[in-house]
């Protein structure tokens, strides 16, 4: 029987919780007024293109900050039925217009929360919710040579990459802001003060929470040594998430942390085409398609760049090896494998949006309820009539067939990432080898007529005419002919290898010749 409380027995009041912090809430509700006060230090200026498209027709518009929140809560426009896809690309995080977006197009609170808490170890992943399907792509591109890497992107922990020290790390910064907002809020109140140290101003790089310990101090500090001492030997690539929404209604919503849309260009361009795939489909899971293509398309340059890598290396260590190069394909075989645990999770998401997508969204027909409505864990309420409620899935056959492309790009990366890694290995050990075996040999060589002679004359007993009658001059001039015979039969093979080398080098010398002659060549012609 349960136990019932007396009348007498005092209430405690109900226990208010953190947005952030160990056993917290899940999920960010825009609705809650304590969450527009804990992440209204969310602000940027971004820049925010929204997209109306159908096969006859495009209209584009770049707007503001304001703007896009004054057309958030517009009504909708009656377009009269007619098909037409919506993308809204936004460059850049801040709470007014994400929390605009997420009221109109009822985003879910755990999506959310994946967008504004950033532990630096989130991964690629897609997640199924009954108003929209939400995807976290972390995207791969390549940086200019001695480019600095930009703070406000998270990075995931196993690459060491530049980012600027300070007195506290990442999360700790992005807690004190949250905590000095929660004090504001305290004192409209008329709540007691609680002591906090460190209150600063959070910029919209600091996300990162306190969940996992990632980014104290004292780890952000190794992270910068070993970027400076391994500062030249590696591929510059820089890491940042990418989410995409993508509702029933025919709506794309893409965002990313930096406050730029120059990565989604190449997708802007093709809409502007009449005659593109994009415009003739009218289909919003093609734009989604589209712009997952566009990430496994950076992610081959990466691979172009990481192969030219692997093979000027090859060529340093089968012309001369050197401690130098095999250190430098100890930090490229490193940054394989750390590359390999961020793009794995790539190819899984691929292959489950084309192989479970109408199976996941059947799961979800089954069962209607929507969090916001129960549990606060929605932006809004359910949604009307939507794709999976007959069955379908968020993604058409023809969405499917071209991720069946980008699937087998995603595999040739994975294949050439396993190839990069294994000829790194292989060029690891026979550069250690040749570099370790060539200085003991050659030490051996020089002191065996030495240590030999060493022995003979040292023996101690009389008479002994060769120490007794002459000088230590003796020693050296029967040693120095000695080894003047011995290192070159011993060394035979290494005289081979040098004269190899100077012939190697010869011959590369008159192939960089032979292009620039047949140019002449050509144009004498001419």
């Amino acid at each position: 029987m349960a136990a019932t409380a007396s009348p007498d027995t005092k209430q405690s009041p109900p226990f208010r919780r953190t947005p952030t912090g160990a056993g917290a809430e899940p999920g960010i509700d825009p609705r809650d007024h304590d969450a527009a006060e804990h992440y209204a230090h969310f602000k940027e200026e971004c820049v925010i293109d929204i997209i109306d498209y159908s096969s006859e027709h495009v209209e584009f518009r770049r707007l503001g900050n304001e703007e896009a929140i004054q057309v958030m809560r517009a009504p909708v426009p009656n377009d009269g039925g007619k098909q037409r896809v919506r993308w809204i690309n936004i460059g850049g995080i801040d709470w007014g217009v994400l929390s605009a977006v997420a009221l109109r197009y009822n985003l879910h609170s755990l999506a959310l929360e994946d967008v504004l808490h950033e532990q630096g170890h989130n991964l690629t992943k897609a997640d199924y919710y009954p108003a929209h399907l939400f995807l976290r792509v972390l995207c791969h591109t390549l940086e200019p040579e001695g480019a600095e890497h930009d703070e406000n992107v998270s990075e995931f922990p196993l690459s060491p990459t530049n980012s600027h020290s300070g007195d506290l790390s990442q999360a700790e910064k992005a807690d004190a802001g949250r905590t000095k907002h929660s004090e504001e809020a305290r004192t409209r109140k008329g709540m007691p003060h609680r002591h906090v140290e460190g209150q600063i101003e959070v910029s919209l790089g600091r996300r990162f929470t306190g969940l996992s310990g990632f980014r104290k101090a004292a780890r952000q500090e190794r992270i910068m040594h070993i970027h400076a001492l391994t500062k030249g030997d590696r591929v510059n690539v820089k890491h940042e998430p990418m989410f995409i929404f993508l509702t029933p209604d025919g709506t794309v919503i893409s965002l990313r942390p930096t406050p730029s849309l120059d990565f989604t260009a190449p997708i802007s361009e093709r809409l502007r085409q009449n005659n593109s795939v994009l415009r003739e489909s009218e289909d919003a899971s093609l734009l989604l398609e589209g712009i997952l293509d566009l990430v496994v398309d950076k992610i081959l340059e990466v691979m172009d760049e990481y192969q030219d890598k692997i093979h000027n290396l090859e060529h340093n260590i089968l012309l001369r090896s050197s401690m130098s190069t095999v250190r430098s394909l100890h930090i490229l075989s490193g940054d394989l494998i750390m590359n390999k645990r961020t793009l794995e999770p790539i190819r899984t998401m691929i292959y489950g949006l084309r192989r479970y997508d109408e199976d996941r969204c059947a799961a979800l027909s089954t069962n209607r309820v929507f969090f916001g409505d129960d549990t606060g864990g929605g932006a809004g309420g359910p949604t009307g009539d939507s794709k999976d409620d007959n069955g379908k899935g968020y993604l058409s056959y023809k969405t499917k067939v071209y991720l069946a492309d980008v699937q087998d790009h995603m595999d040739f990366v994975l294949t050439s990432l396993d190839m990069f890694a294994g000829i790194s290995e292989n060029l690891i050990n026979y550069g250690f080898n040749v570099c370790c075996w060539r200085r003991l040999t050659l030490a051996t060589i020089i002191f065996l007529p030495l240590t030999l002679l060493t022995g003979y004359f040292g023996m101690n007993f009389k008479p002994f005419p060769a120490a007794d009658n002459h000088s230590d001059l003796l020693f050296w001039e029967i040693a120095l002919p000695v080894m003047a015979v011995l290192v070159p039969i011993f060394m035979w093979s290494d005289i081979v290898k040098l004269v190899h080398y100077l012939n190697k080098r010869m011959t590369i010398r008159e192939i960089g010749k032979v292009p620039e002659s047949n140019h002449c060549a050509a144009s004498i012609r001419g």
